[in-house]
This record gives C-alpha cells, sequence and structure tokens, in this order.
C-alpha cells in the first residue's frame, strides 16, 4: 500500500474519530454528563406552587376543568388577599391580650405566619392547555376515596389532639396521655424532622411555601431535594426493594425507565408517613416525564388499602425554575418546641391551681 494510501486511511479514521466524540458531546450537553445516553436527565431545579388543590373543591362538582374566566378569577382574588395581608401594620396598634385572645389563630392569635412567607403560586396549573379544578383524577369526582372502617377509627384516634386553643389544658380532664406529655408525641413537622403536607412525598405536593425540588441524576440513582426542611429522597435505579422490616419516613423508593419515562415505586413505610392519614401499608407509584419546554410531567398512584376503599391517582406539572435552594432551617425545633412543652405545664398548673381553690 502506497504511502498517499495510508494517510488518507489515517485521517479518514481520524475524521470518524471527531465525528464520534462531536455527537457524544452533543449527547452529553442534551442528556447530562450523569445520564446515558438513551435516558434524559431530569437533573434541575424545578418550583411547583400552584393555586389548584389537592382535591375538588364542591363547587365545581363534576367538572374537571376551569374556564379560563374561572382560572383568572382564582388568580386576581388570590392577588388581592395577598396584597392585603402585605400592607404595613399599624404601628401604634395595641399587643395582642396575654396568652391570646382564645381564636383558632396561631398561638391564639397572638400572630404567627404572615404574608411574606407565603409561596403557594400565583395562579392554577394547565395540563394539556386546560386548567385543572384538582390534581386528584382518580376517582372522578377528583376527591379522595372513602376511608375504610380501621382508616375513619385511625382519623378519630388523630382528631382527639385537635383542639381550637383556648388557653387551657383540656386533655387534664380526659384523663390518661395527654398530646404534650412527651416531646416525641408532638407531630414530625413540629418538631423539624419531616416536612408537612407530603411537600417530600411520596407522593410529592404542593404546600404552603418552600415548594422548590432539586433533582440530581446519575446512572445508578436519582436524588430529590426538596426545599422544606432539606429532606432528601434517594431513588435506586434498577434495584430491589429493602428488606420489609427496613423503614422510613420516606419510604424505600427504586426506580427503572419505562422509554422515556421514570418510574418510581415506593413502599416500607413507617406508620406515620408525611402523607397525611396514610399508614405503613402505603405505596406509591410515581412517573416523571421530561418535556420540550425543560418541565416534568408528575403523576402518581396512592395504594394503601388499611385506609382508603381504593386507589387514587393525580398528576400536575413540575415547571423548571432558575431558583437556587438555600438550607431551611426549621427553628421550631430548637426553641419553641420546648416553649411547647413548657406552655403545657403552665396550663396544667392552672387546672391544678383551680382544682385546690375549689376544694378550700
Amino acid at each position: 500500500m502506497s504511502t498517499d494510501r495510508v494517510a488518507q486511511k489515517r485521517r479518514a479514521v481520524f475524521r470518524v474519530a471527531v465525528l464520534g466524540l462531536v455527537i457524544a458531546s452533543m449527547f452529553a450537553e442534551a442528556y447530562g454528563a450523569g445520564a446515558t445516553t438513551t435516558e434524559p436527565n431530569l437533573t434541575g431545579t424545578y418550583d411547583i406552587a400552584t393555586l389548584t388543590p389537592l382535591q375538588r373543591p364542591a363547587a365545581f362538582g363534576e367538572n374537571k376543568f376551569l374556564s379560563p374566566q374561572e382560572a383568572e378569577a382564582i388568580r386576581q382574588s388570590d392577588a388581592e388577599r395577598k396584597e392585603k395581608d402585605n400592607e404595613a401594620s399599624d404601628p401604634n396598634r395595641e399587643a395582642p391580650p396575654i396568652g391570646g385572645d382564645g381564636s383558632p389563630g396561631a398561638a391564639g392569635n397572638v400572630g404567627g405566619y404572615n404574608a411574606f412567607w407565603i409561596d403557594n403560586g400565583n395562579s392554577t396549573f394547565q395540563v394539556d392547555g386546560k386548567f385543572r379544578t384538582s390534581i386528584v383524577t382518580n376517582p372522578e369526582n377528583g376527591r379522595l376515596p372513602e376511608l375504610t372502617p380501621a382508616g375513619k377509627k385511625a382519623r378519630a384516634e388523630r382528631y382527639k389532639n385537635y383542639r381550637p386553643n383556648q388557653g387551657k389544658a383540656w386533655w387534664v380532664a380526659r384523663g390518661g396521655q395527654g398530646p404534650y406529655d412527651d416531646m416525641e408525641l408532638r407531630p414530625l413537622a413540629e418538631r423539624c424532622l419531616l416536612g408537612f403536607g407530603s411537600t417530600a412525598g411520596p407522593p410529592v405536593l404542593p404546600v404552603l411555601y418552600n415548594n422548590l425540588k432539586r433533582i440530581v441524576q446519575t446512572e445508578t440513582h436519582v436524588m430529590i431535594l426538596t426545599e422544606m426542611v432539606h429532606d432528601a429522597r434517594f431513588i435506586r435505579l434498577d434495584s430491589e426493594h429493602k428488606p420489609s422490616h427496613i423503614r422510613s419516613w420516606l419510604g424505600d423508593s427504586i426506580g427503572h425507565w419505562e422509554g422515556d419515562t421514570l418510574v418510581v415505586e415506593t413502599t416500607n413505610f413507617v406508620a406515620k408517613p408525611a402523607l397525611g392519614g396514610a399508614d405503613e401499608n402505603l405505596k406509591v407509584i410515581e412517573h416523571f416525564k421530561k418535556q420540550s419546554d425543560g418541565s416534568l410531567h408528575y403523576s402518581f398512584r396512592v395504594e394503601d388499602p388499611s385506609v382508603w376503599t381504593s386507589a387514587w391517582e393525580g398528576d400536575f406539572p413540575w415547571p423548571k425554575s432558575d431558583d437556587k435552594l438555600y438550607e431551611y432551617a426549621c427553628h421550631e425545633g430548637n426553641y419553641a418546641l420546648g416553649n411547647i412543652m413548657r406552655g403545657a405545664r403552665l396550663l396544667e398548673a392552672d387546672i391544678q391551681k383551680q382544682d385546690i381553690g375549689g376544694s378550700e
């Protein structure tokens, strides 16, 4: 073979190699360095705040969709309410009464969240160009299924400890263990151990504020960092569930790809997971599908036969966001929890004083 022929072959091989590198670079840019070239890369930040509720308000009946006029009315009403709540406070107003006024507000209406902290979106969401009346799509009425007898019993047991704040130790007269007898009896969210409202999921649901989610995807795992209480879920890809006796607040999540959709199954929950009313028999199946605009379409199916009479499903978009996640340091667990317990002791002491005074 002549020297020219060898040089030509070498140049051809070099061009093919360069072309291969260019194509590989294009795929890496499109799908992300941590993912393979066959699946989309979900890595990114998403803001799931929305005015659309989980369950359909009764006023909408069987209507799955809002008209554009109804959606605009909801948006405008919310904006007006927030604008009013953001008005400057009267610096000459009087202080609230000691111990609160006994009404069912934050700490008896002595103060709590104001509008500065609220970040629940500024519009209802759209799916396929239509405004939705609820996140839940199955059952058809857009509401959660009826509770089982066991589910109703568990709910009644929970509600025994929910009372309006009237500045009295009502639990003393009931006898037995009170809701403030032990710090570990307080809800996980109150103790800053887990975000409220199933914000970290599964299923992942919008809440009153801190609705950012950060996804990081590799070839073996997908991590979802939740802004609220910085909960992090780790989804193992192409794996098996852990033994059933190994349980956690967020459950055990395993995932696999079905075409361009990430399918995640989560089991192995503790007795009181983040999803309100659910128990250790909870099973959640989620689908994450990347859209052409960079957003995700998120859908889920909830199964818990000991709580609900049937499974229920829902879906909503996860819009892509350029915002950054900063640490959410939940300080209630540092000092407010101790004050909650001290306050309960003071109220119980008031009851004891009344008993002593009445016996004299």
